[in-house]
């Protein structure tokens, strides 16, 4: 059973930065395409960045320029560089993975198959 586990989520003001990582233990071969998603209170989840593991990325056109997603294949993991962060960034941040080879951009929230308990992060001042 694959496992997502987020952390690095917190308080921060306006403009600040976080960087959140996201680990996934338990599979015997590198997950094809690893995402971050967000949801606020009283909305949908929603996509923020996703990387394949041939390096393919793609942004949500609300974090494009702000956010820089990476991962280690090796080790499974994925991070996401959050700058300037404003305060309609704040929302529950989940990690998402699956094994099939897709780009970001052909994914879907259904594509995936594993999720995190996500890791909140509050932008306020």
């Amino acid at each position: 059973q694959v496992q997502m586990l987020e952390s690095g989520g917190g308080l921060v003001q306006p403009g600040g930065s976080l960087r959140l990582s996201c680990a996934a233990s338990g599979s015997s071969y590198s997950l094809g395409l690893m995402a971050w998603y967000r949801q606020a209170p009283g909305k949908q989840r929603e996509f923020v960045a996703g990387i394949s593991s041939g390096g393919t990325i793609d942004y949500a056109d609300s974090v494009e320029g702000r956010f820089t997603i990476s991962r280690d294949n090796a080790k499974d993991t994925t991070w996401l560089q959050m700058n300037d962060l404003k305060p309609e960034d704040t929302a529950v941040y989940f990690c998402a993975g699956t094994h099939r080879r897709l780009t970001p951009s052909r994914a879907r929230y259904s594509s995936y198959d594993y999720w995190g308990q996500g890791t909140q992060v509050t932008v306020s001042s």
